[in-house]
């Protein structure tokens, strides 16, 4: 009778330990997902022009707003005949409804005519520095401050490099 007690107490035992244990732990699940968006891009609609600029015997600068229109300053003049004037312009296409930053040069871009030159900095944006994808599309302008030396030669003068805009998702 005994080892029957005993048997029957191991018993009883091992179920009891074995019921703890199912009761010690607990198990949940979840799923995975992933949204895949449009990827951003940007394309030049518009190259930058300051147009047509005559200068004297002192230096100045001419800004090009992103709207398309130009202040002079300094020994600077804007002539009547303008030349092609024109903010650079750049398509943005991407997820509708994103916002999405702005990052334009740092660095001045030299513009040269022959053994002449001249610096293009301070560049400025609309939208400024953040846009917003509606339906999918924003178009950004892009203007800039040429900066003219005293007496600058006479010529057309182009970037050997082009400038860069980048933009990237919020």
């Amino acid at each position: 009778m005994k080892k029957l007690f005993t048997a029957a107490g191991a018993a009883l035992a091992i179920t009891i330990f074995a019921v703890s244990s199912s009761f010690a732990q607990a198990t949940a699940t979840a799923t995975a997902s992933a949204t895949i968006v449009t990827p951003i891009s940007i394309s030049k609609t518009v190259d930058i022009n300051f147009g047509n600029v005559a200068v004297t015997g002192t230096a100045g600068t001419v800004v090009l707003a992103p709207a398309g229109t130009r202040t002079a300053t300094g020994g600077i003049t804007l002539p009547a005949v303008t030349g092609t004037v024109a903010a650079a312009s750049f398509t943005v296409t991407g997820q509708g409804a994103y916002t999405y930053s702005i990052t334009l040069p740092s660095s001045a871009l030299t513009i040269s005519s022959g053994g002449n030159s001249m610096t293009v900095d301070t560049f400025t944006s609309t939208p400024s520095s953040t846009g917003t994808l509606s339906a999918g599309t924003q178009t950004v302008n892009v203007g800039a401050t040429l900066n003219v030396a005293a007496s600058q030669a006479a010529g057309t003068y182009i970037s050997a490099t082009p400038f860069s805009v980048t933009v990237n998702y919020n």
